[in-house]
């Protein structure tokens, strides 16, 4: 075994990585950029070292400053986490021909399977069944045979980036293009290829683990059907959908993919799957790395997949072979991500002002996250997992549902609340889930308005806030009592917001701590936690601030006439179109921003003049910061 790892990555997988490094008594270091300096996975590594500025590029993606910190900081190995540079075979022989191990396959395996070309040509000649498709150069031609709908998918890469459904021909050319500007931005290369859309599929994947002595076995499936824009935020071990025969088989598929690339370490081996008919199962990718869900998988074999990844590197054989692999329970797992639903799920950002993540009886959090972490647009934007387990599946949905209720991350708006709901939405609960589900069922578990409780709270707060402390003499004025010299004593509002202006006044009654506020409403007592002008409860979190109507209506008078674009998202802006005084028509794309690896178009709300323009490409935006401002034409004013 090793003495010493570098991790090559942030956030919560390093700090999962550095759990395992340290149960085996292997020392750690971290690495960070000046962005992740008072990170959490910086402080429970052994040692940290500083590789550059913020950017990705000049950090994290950096080969040739990881490679320095390794021989600064005498590792013999480096832990590339997932991400960055996981799966890039650069990398893996950059580290070789520095002495160090790649904990991953053999660059070779990393080439061959992150091109999915040649991945599923090498699958297919091993035996494996395929999804009917092209590639570049003969894209369009290759969609266009297949007929719609079809799926865009970039040939480097994974995660479901850059990736296009298109479900009408017409608008072809204007995705593939989208597509391959993604595909760019992501990883570099922008070569794509097109395959069949199954209607209603589901995702499952087998999770396969390879020595160098050649041994290679599955360890099960895992369900990764609910998704969103081609993300997975809900898996599961086992599937619902297989019995034994089929899983036996698709994990004999996998193995003999893994195979017909010489793979060694721990992978995975996707497939997409008819939900009427199992059976027909169909290789889409293996990612030559671990998995964000690797962790439903360890608690139903009992194997850590970090150790047998650490253990394979270091040159150990397999002590177990495919009939000692059993699977005993259910677990599933949540992505907790910063991104706002209320908002369609674009990325958010702030800081974490106050944290609570859940523990207890079958429930496992594995997250990089700490209060004062500071959440920008620089990097991916999940932040944390939740994982429950319990004796079969309806065991392990209730604990998580209960284990995201008690999840807090006020300052930064999650997914959480979302994610809550969902496991509870019927269909999940049947388990009768394919990978539209979410976008299919999406809208109707975001609450349409705001509870009229959380509004009391934050008026509760403010109303607190007034009260006189300490004894003697109070000024009558001072009192928040209503009390008028004169006149008859009205009730005191307070103007607040979370999306539309609201003019509050308590009426029930409540109870103000530092740290949670109580009211309670017809009878109902409603808790919420507090930190600073947010409010949460449930998963579900609100920023509730207040309402200055003078301000407003002045900035609506600087405006008039004109329609402000603002930006959707923290980020940076990556293009612009226009410039001051051209004229634009209704739909027009004016901007994109970018952040988390999202692009968001901004377009012209109707055919008008650019009056003002106030940023430029590289331009770091905050949310809501006006981005242009667009005077109609008089025909669009009318």
């Amino acid at each position: 075994m090793f003495d010493t790892v570098l991790v090559a990555n942030r956030g919560e997988i390093a700090v999962r990585v550095i759990r395992t490094l340290r149960a085996l008594g292997v020392r750690s270091v971290a690495v960070f950029s000046d962005a992740d300096a008072g990170a959490r996975h910086v402080r429970e590594a052994d040692t940290a070292v500083r590789i550059g500025p913020a950017p990705a590029a000049e950090s994290y993606l950096s080969v040739e400053r990881l490679l320095q910190a390794a021989t600064r900081t005498g590792a013999q190995a480096v832990h590339p986490g997932y991400g960055f540079l996981a799966e890039n075979a650069g990398f893996a022989r950059a580290c070789a021909d520095a002495g160090l191990v790649f904990i991953g396959p053999p660059a070779d395996a990393i080439s061959l399977m992150g091109d999915k070309i040649r991945a599923k040509e090498t699958v297919r000649a091993a035996g494996v069944p395929v999804v009917p498709g092209g590639r570049d150069p003969e894209l369009a031609e290759a969609a266009r045979e297949l007929g719609a709908p079809v799926l865009l998918k970039p040939s480097a890469g994974g995660g479901g980036k850059g990736m296009r459904l298109v479900r009408d021909l017409d608008l072809l050319d204007d995705e593939i293009a989208a597509a391959r500007r993604e595909a760019r931005a992501s990883f570099g290369d922008d070569t794509l290829l097109v395959e069949r859309w199954i209607d209603r599929p589901r995702h499952i994947e087998i999770q396969v683990l390879a020595d160098g002595h050649g041994n290679v076995v599955h360890l099960g499936e895992r369900e990764c059907s609910l998704q969103r824009r081609h993300q997975k935020i809900i898996e599961e071990a086992p599937s619902v959908l297989l019995d034994e025969e089929t899983r036996a088989a698709m994990g004999e598929a996998a193995v003999q993919a893994a195979r017909s690339c010489g793979y060694v370490g721990a992978g995975t081996v996707e497939f997409i799957v008819p939900g009427g008919d199992p059976s027909q199962y169909y290789f889409m990718e293996m990612n030559t790395r671990l998995q964000v869900e690797h962790p439903v998988t360890e608690l139903v074999t009992g194997r850590d997949l970090v150790e047998w990844q650490l253990r394979v590197a270091a040159g150990e054989p397999l002590p177990f072979g495919q009939q000692d692999v059993r699977l005993t329970g259910h677990a599933v797992e949540a992505r907790i991500c910063a991104e706002d639903p209320a908002r369609g799920f674009l990325p958010s950002g702030g800081t974490v002002l106050k944290l609570r993540e859940p523990q207890g009886d079958g429930i496992r959090t594995d997250s990089g996250l700490s209060e004062g972490t500071e959440v920008g647009s620089l990097y991916d934007p999940m932040l944390s997992k939740v994982i429950a387990y319990g004796p079969d599946r309806a065991t392990a949905l209730r604990r998580l549902r209960a284990a995201l209720a008690e999840t807090v991350t006020l300052g930064v708006p999650t997914n959480a609340g979302f994610l809550r709901r969902l496991l509870a939405h019927p269909a999940v609960v049947a388990g009768d889930m394919d990978t539209g589900l979410v976008e299919r069922e999406a809208a109707g578990l975001i609450p349409a308005e705001v509870p009229e409780e959380v509004y009391e709270a934050a008026a509760a707060v403010r109303l607190d806030a007034l009260r006189p402390r300490g004894d003697g003499w109070t000024d009558p004025f001072s009192v928040p009592s209503g009390w008028r010299l004169g006149g008859t004593p009205r009730p005191l509002g307070f103007p607040l917001r979370v999306t539309d202006p609201v003019e509050h006044t308590p009426r029930g009654t409540h109870t103000v701590t530092p740290d949670h506020v109580s009211v309670t409403l017809d009878g109902v007592r409603h808790t919420f936690h507090r930190a600073g002008d947010w409010l949460g409860r449930d998963g579900d979190a609100w920023q509730v601030r207040d309402h200055d109507p003078v301000a407003a209506s002045l900035d609506r008078a600087a405006h008039a006439g004109a329609d402000s674009l603002t930006a959707p998202m923290p980020g940076t802006v990556t293009v612009v179109k226009v410039a001051v005084g051209d004229e634009v028509t209704a739909g027009q794309s004016l901007v994109v921003v970018e952040a988390m690896k999202m692009e968001h178009v901004i377009s012209a709300p109707h055919a008008g003049t650019v009056a003002e323009l106030d940023v430029t490409p590289g331009s770091t935006v905050a949310m809501d910061q006006v981005l242009a401002v667009i005077t109609p034409h008089e025909e669009a004013a009318e």
